[in-house]
């Protein structure tokens, strides 16, 4: 059922790279191609990589470090098949991710994104069952039993009042993603935005809770939450959520518009880096946190 892609952007500890990579090439729909962008210097990787042997698998390293968000967007413009994940570096497939994904996608022609069944794992291989996580499933993600379809504004609203998606995870339909690519400008929320904008121009999910085929991985030293404590990934987060609010608006869709000035998920991380932030006598993230946290809410009078 048409081609596939596996990209991935590469840049960190080289073990659970090469973890990964045994993860996409153990798929047992074997049909698939792997293309590894290198962000990084690590001069054991090439010949790693070489070593393979698979003609399936295409490696390329950066001639200067481009950082997360041009690094992501040159995943998007190498990408050529039907269906494409972006997968984190740091992130394992269950063996039948491909072959549960096709299920899918066969069940629902045309459909523009597939959040799989995902099961979170710490920095070590285990399953982790964190706060974070547990707001996700529980206060923000749908309800859903065995596999659900959303589109419009309605997924927008829900994605917006706290984000449960798991983007490395997602199988995004290959030409709506390489038509819209990841805004310039972010490298937090550079996810959400993709996904708002694909709703944006018309494409549909569809979530599955049937089968957990993908392990997240989450732990304390990623890009995100370094930039949490320090509070700059809220000082991105106002000036999305402000901008993506009035363009809600604009297009008649006052639930999403309400949903991203109220922004209860990025309000409640905020809420939980401040004792971290607190801790650290980091003044300006305590100054940044406290300001997202609580004065977010006096913009919710509109929509």
């Amino acid at each position: 059922m048409g081609s596939f892609d596996f990209m991935l952007p590469y840049y960190g500890d080289v073990g659970q790279m090469q973890d990964a990579v045994r993860s996409v090439l153990a798929q047992t729909d074997r049909d698939f191609r792997l293309v590894v962008i290198d962000d990084g210097g690590e001069p054991e990787v090439p010949g790693w990589f070489e070593g393979l042997g698979d003609p399936r698998v295409r490696y390329l390293r950066n001639e200067r470090n481009l950082g997360i968000t041009k690094n992501f967007q040159k995943c998007v413009e190498l990408s050529e098949a039907d269906h494409v994940v972006i997968m984190g570096c740091d992130d394992l497939l269950r063996p039948h991710y491909l072959e549960t994904v096709r299920a899918i996608l066969g069940a629902h022609p045309g459909i523009g994104m597939v959040q799989p069944g995902v099961e979170v794992i710490d920095g070590s291989g285990r399953v982790a069952r964190g706060l974070t996580d547990a707001a996700k499933r529980w206060m923000f993600a749908p309800r859903v039993k065995g596999r659900a379809l959303m589109a419009g504004e309605e997924l927008a609203a829900s994605v917006l009042r706290g984000n449960w998606l798991y983007f490395p995870s997602i199988t995004w339909r290959g030409p709506a993603l390489r038509r819209v690519n990841f805004r310039d400008g972010y490298s937090v929320l550079l996810d959400l935005a993709l996904v708002v904008d694909l709703l944006e121009a018309g494409e549909r999910m569809v979530i599955d809770g049937t089968t957990t085929v993908f392990q997240y991985r989450r732990h304390a030293d990623s890009e995100s939450s370094v930039q949490a404590v320090s509070g700059t990934r809220f000082t991105e987060s106002e000036r999305y959520f402000s901008a993506v609010a009035e363009r809600m608006e604009a297009r008649g869709w006052p639930r999403a518009a309400r949903a991203a000035r109220l922004r209860y998920g990025s309000r409640l991380h905020a809420l939980r880096m401040l004792p971290g932030a607190l801790g650290r006598g980091h003044r300006a993230g305590v100054r940044t946190l406290a300001r997202h946290a609580f004065a977010a809410g006096r913009a919710s009078g509109r929509g």
